[in-house]
């Protein structure tokens, strides 16, 4: 539960920044929006601070710890990808707090998201809403069945270990 609970607010958390226009914050700033916390920096950190307090029981760089830290490594880092597949704003500042630029992928298929609840429950909303179901949802869901059926198929072909001794290829088990 710890694991999706931290997943969540990992992939949530960078849209905070929303709450600088309210504090005064403009857009295009180090803190505005799409800025510091959508950053490669920001998201080491993060992944960083999670790793750290969120999983203290796991040995220090061990086998699963880097697995779990690959894991949210790649959503934290994902967050700003994806806003930098959207086709508006001004971008997202990859490299904050050390470069300012802004940027956009090459390909934007993804509309972006209204910055209000009103505008997000009209046909503006609907459009972002399928757009990514479209090009997010469906793609994820696909790439984790065909995951899946992958490991099935190997753990088929593949004889498990018993006690940690693997058994003997059948030409040599008699």
């Amino acid at each position: 539960m710890r694991f999706w609970l931290l997943a969540i607010f990992c992939s949530i958390l960078p849209d905070l920044d929303i709450f600088a226009f309210y504090w005064g914050i403009h857009y295009g700033s180090v803190l505005g929006h799409r800025g510091f916390t959508h950053s490669l920096f920001f998201a080491f950190l993060l992944t960083a601070g999670v790793m750290l307090l969120g999983f203290r029981e796991l040995r220090l760089f061990s086998s699963r710890w880097w697995k779990m830290g690959a894991f949210f490594l790649s959503l934290n880092c994902s967050h700003g990808i994806l806003d930098a597949m959207t086709d508006g704003g001004l971008g997202v500042a990859f490299f904050s707090p050390f470069i300012q630029t802004r940027y956009y992928l090459p390909w934007t298929p993804l509309k972006v998201s209204p910055l209000g609840i009103d505008f997000f429950f009209s046909s503006w909303g609907r459009e972002v809403l399928v757009s990514e179901i479209t090009w997010v949802w469906v793609p994820a869901i696909l790439l984790g069945v065909a995951v899946r059926g992958l490991q099935k198929l190997n753990s088929r072909r593949m004889p498990r270990e018993v006690k940690g001794v693997r058994p003997l290829p059948p030409q040599l088990d008699h």
